[in-house]
């Protein structure tokens, strides 16, 4: 245990989070260095309309691979389409989020998918929590302030600080063998409101 603990101490991982869409992708990078964490990038890719669906596809590709590469990103995770009635607009976000994910595994990044309901409940610790909440916890985790220029952009922080939590928490839950309260508190002092 010692030795995972260090290890992760001295290492620094770049976490690209997205949040799919074929007109607005959110996009967020974080570095995690140790425990410190810092918002690097909360941006949204927005599309012009009037682009083919093609078009749009291939901008978020190229987005992607450039936020890969301007970052030196060693970790992706994205968000999965909530299951909706229109089935176009279903169609439409699983291409957006594939071609993401294939831009990312082009790049030698491993994929992680991760439900709204998931993403919520990791960095609020409530599943139905709603945007602005999402939002006033990110801003307490990361210590930034104002407001992103879409909801998409802190989605997409949300999803980075997400896997940060998942990951961590696969790491040291599986050495420490807790899963309470008193463990929780201890590992994630950060998340503790005083």
């Amino acid at each position: 245990m010692v030795k995972i603990v260090s290890v992760l101490q001295n290492t620094t991982k770049i976490i690209l989070g997205i949040d799919p869409g074929t007109i607005a992708m959110g996009i967020g990078v974080i570095q995690v260095k140790g425990k410190s964490l810092k918002l690097i990038e909360m941006d949204v890719l927005k599309m012009n309309i009037k682009l083919d669906a093609y078009q749009r596809l291939q901008a978020i590709h190229e987005k992607v691979v450039t936020i890969i590469k301007t970052y030196k990103a060693t970790d992706f995770a994205i968000e999965a389409p909530f299951f909706g009635k229109n089935v176009q607009s279903m169609l439409k976000l699983g291409r957006a989020q594939g071609v993401a994910i294939a831009a990312a595994m082009q790049a030698g990044l491993a994929v992680t998918e991760y439900s709204p309901k998931k993403v919520k409940q990791s960095v609020t610790g409530n599943g139905n929590a709603d945007k602005t909440q999402v939002l006033k916890m990110l801003q307490s985790i990361l210590q930034f302030e104002g407001e992103p220029r879409t909801n998409d952009a802190s989605d997409a922080v949300a999803v980075a600080l997400c896997h940060h939590y998942q990951s961590s928490n696969l790491i040291l839950g599986a050495s420490a063998g807790k899963n309470d309260w008193k463990s929780f508190v201890a590992n994630n002092p950060e998340r503790v409101k005083k």
